[in-house]
């Protein structure tokens, strides 16, 4: 592996602490945050399904929610080397996991789904063909070991008068 080496360092504290620890399975909470200096805490939790707070980001949501992020990234940038101009992007990403009947599990898919407005003097076959480039740039993407589709949408503005 030839290159640059780049670290992310982030702190994971674990806020469930009622006053008796993990003394028992129903006598903690699942509450965390996530850190990284400078930038404001994220409040996580587990999913829902495993008593966790649904009103916090969960680590399978931000696995799925990294995986969009990380394809859109690419994405913009290879349009916009690509002189595809990009109006407007919005992804309803969904990402499948199984769990085992020992309770361990994994993720099977993520599903991408771009809708991207791309202006009308814009290549609309190349604005698609760009999401395979991105999906091969993906760093995140390249990192897992279950399947990340995209089923991109292209929207094409109308020329203005």
């Amino acid at each position: 592996m030839a290159g640059k080496e780049h670290r992310y360092a982030v702190t994971v504290e674990w806020t469930g602490n009622r006053g008796e620890g993990t003394a028992t399975y129903r006598s903690y909470e699942r509450a965390h945050e996530l850190r990284v200096e400078g930038k404001p805490p994220i409040p996580g939790s587990s999913d829902p399904a495993f008593r966790g707070d649904p009103a916090r980001w969960n680590p399978e949501e931000l696995l799925v929610a990294s995986l969009s992020a990380c394809h859109k990234l690419w994405y913009l940038h290879l349009c916009a080397t690509a002189g595809v101009v990009v109006t407007d992007y919005v992804d309803a990403a969904e990402g499948v996991m199984a769990e085992d009947a020992d309770g361990s599990g994994q993720f099977v898919r993520v599903v991408l789904r771009p809708r991207v407005t791309i202006t009308a003097g814009s290549d609309p076959e190349k604005a698609r063909a760009l999401h395979h480039e991105a999906h091969a740039m993906c760093f995140i993407a390249r990192s897992v070991n279950f399947p990340v589709t995209h089923e991109p949408t292209t929207l094409v503005e109308a020329r203005r008068a």
